[in-house]
Formats: C-alpha cells, structure tokens, sequence
C-alpha cells in the first residue's frame, strides 16, 4: 500500500510535521517494503491554495491514505474527493508512524481537524 506522511525531514526518523498542506516533506511511502520517497513540498510557503496543490499532489502519487498532524477543511475535501483515507493525530518519527498504521492503531478522521490557513505565520 501506497501511503504519505507528512515530515519535517527527508527521512524515515524525522518526526511527523502537524500540518499537511504546509508540512516541509511529503514522505510517500510504500508499507510492504519501507521503501520511499521524499518530496520537498513546494507549497509550504504558499498563501493560499497550499491544501488543494498538496491534494492533488497526493491523487498523482497514487497514495491510498495520509497521515499527518491535522488537514485544514480544503485539504480534507480535496483528498476525500480523490477517495484518499486521512488520518490525523499522527506524531512520532515517520516510521513509527508507518509501524502503528500497518498494525490498525490510527483511525482515519472523518472531518476537518484545523481551520483554513492553519500553518500560516499569522494564520489560525
């Protein structure tokens, strides 16, 4: 299975980032082997629009969930509508993470855990 965490580092020991949309990696992993890449995500900067960019991203990775801290209301809506599983709550080091999901210990989330632009300097 194909899935993302959100990461603060380019590693399976970097600790999971909080956010999706703005997280400084996409760690797209696959469960079977451990075998990943990652990928600098572009939008973390961004003052707008960085959910659904992120989203779509994911939908063209081909990933089957997300884990991450939290997904803003536009992230939830663009990743549900690509029928991609979210998880949020996540925390600890990509790995771990990973480890908890194959063994069923993260739910998916079935609403928006942040309010819009949460990340933002400034933001919520």
């Amino acid at each position: 299975m194909k899935i993302c965490v959100t990461s603060q580092g380019n590693t399976l020991d970097s600790q999971v980032d909080p956010r999706f949309g703005r997280c400084a990696w996409f760690l797209i992993v696959e469960t079977d082997s451990m075998k990943f890449d990652a990928i600098q995500n572009n939008q973390a900067q961004s003052m707008g629009g960085a959910g659904v960019q992120s989203g779509q991203l994911m939908a063209e990775k081909g990933v089957e969930a997300v884990l991450t801290g939290n997904a803003g209301p536009n992230a939830f809506r663009t990743l549900t509508a690509a029928g991609i599983t979210i998880v949020s709550g996540a925390s600890g080091t990509v790995k771990e993470v990973v480890e908890k999901y194959k063994k069923g210990e993260l739910q998916a989330t079935d609403n928006p855990t942040v309010e819009s632009h949460f990340g933002i300097k400034g933001g919520h």
